[in-house]
């Protein structure tokens, strides 16, 4: 008889990430993960002492998966903050378990988005933005406080099924914000 396969740290992570993008992360526990690893509860057991252990390295991962997605640009370097806007709330739209898991369980690491516009896992979407708009780092940090107030808004009512995703309406209202906080952050440096 051939040996049982070896439910590997990495496999329990994937079933548990998928039952996260597919029900929420208030799924996941032994017992889910298990049945879609289909072994016991043990391999997961084994694996992470605890299911807040686990949910905290799937946490990790969905956060990755969602840098990936607004990072994903196509457009121009001008289009930039609009593309990364949009691609937020596409995230919410096309992954509402895990933008909810991300951004309303209280499982992130910065508590408020003060603590966010300095964490490490920002940089790169701040990097890409201050190159297109040709700013300071302040400046480009206090636009995408504006922008991000208003994309998550807009993100967060989608994700809990409160407004339908209508995107050439949302272009123009994020447009207009985007234009307003770039102007704000060009006047401010002039005073």
């Amino acid at each position: 008889m051939p040996p049982k396969p070896k439910i590997t740290k990495d496999m329990v992570i994937d079933a548990a990430f998928a039952i996260a993008r597919d029900t929420g992360a208030e799924q996941i526990n032994a017992r889910t993960v298990s049945e879609r690893l289909h072994c016991s509860t043990q391999p997961v057991m084994y694996h992470f002492a605890t299911i807040e252990e686990l949910k905290k390295t799937v946490y990790a991962k969905a956060d990755q998966y969602h840098t990936e997605h607004l990072m994903n640009l196509t457009g121009s370097k001008e289009d930039v903050l609009m593309e990364i806007g949009l691609n937020y709330i596409r995230f919410a739209v096309k992954e509402p378990h895990l933008f909810r898991f991300l951004f309303q369980s209280g499982y992130a690491a910065a508590n408020s988005l003060l603590e966010m516009i300095d964490s490490e896992e920002l940089a790169p979407v701040l990097l890409a933005m201050q190159e297109a708009m040709h700013m300071s780092l302040a400046q480009t940090k206090e636009i995408f406080i504006t922008l991000s107030m208003f994309v998550h808004g807009y993100a967060s009512i989608i994700a809990n099924n409160s407004l339908e995703y209508d995107e050439e309406l949302i272009k123009r209202h994020l447009e207009r914000v985007y234009k307003g906080a770039i102007l704000t952050a060009q006047e401010g440096n002039r005073t």
